[in-house]
């Protein structure tokens, strides 16, 4: 594995990820090797998937893109929510958030906008990008309500020649963000 352990300075300076007194963390996956089966766990509760898969994704995730982001809680023990950035081939000061979750156990109490709110900021103070994309089927009012608005449909994988199909019959919508 490539994974790497940075020390504990590495987190001061990147608020709001660690504020003091604070009972949650936001940080890469890559640098807590120990949380990736509880992540796969995560996820696949969620979005079932082969244990293999996911730790490929979650294997990926580095310093740049893609990055895969974990919110714990327990002193970095116990992960309760993750979500994956990805690249944006044809935008290079965009990125694409997917696979957003938080443990069933845990919502209803604003991880979820906590997760979001960390991952903007992350985006924005050490990746430097500038908008983030992303993509759902039934949580379109969570999004709004924490500053997305619609857009049109957006290709991860490079530039099109062609329009993307529409999304008007579809239940996947876009959303973005200008930081």
């Amino acid at each position: 594995m490539k994974y790497k352990i940075k020390p504990e300075p590495y987190y001061e300076g990147l608020p709001p990820f660690n504020e003091t007194g604070s009972p949650f963390n936001v940080s890469p996956i890559h640098y807590h090797p120990e949380l990736v089966q509880d992540c796969c766990r995560l996820i696949n509760s969620e979005w079932p998937r082969s244990n293999t898969a996911r730790l490929r994704s979650l294997e990926a995730s580095c310093d740049t893109l893609p990055v895969s982001l974990i919110l714990t809680t327990d002193n970095f023990r116990r992960v309760i929510g993750h979500c994956k950035l990805s690249p944006i081939q044809s935008k290079r000061n965009a990125c694409f958030v997917e696979s957003v979750v938080i443990d069933v156990s845990c919502r209803g109490q604003g991880l979820g906008k906590l997760l979001m709110k960390c991952t903007e900021d992350y985006c924005r103070a050490v990746l430097g990008l500038e908008i983030v994309y992303l993509s759902t089927t039934d949580q379109e009012g969570f999004y709004e309500r924490i500053g997305y608005q619609y857009c049109r449909p957006i290709s991860m994988y490079g530039p099109r020649h062609c329009d993307l199909p529409t999304t008007e019959k579809s239940k996947k919508k876009y959303m973005k963000k200008i930081l």
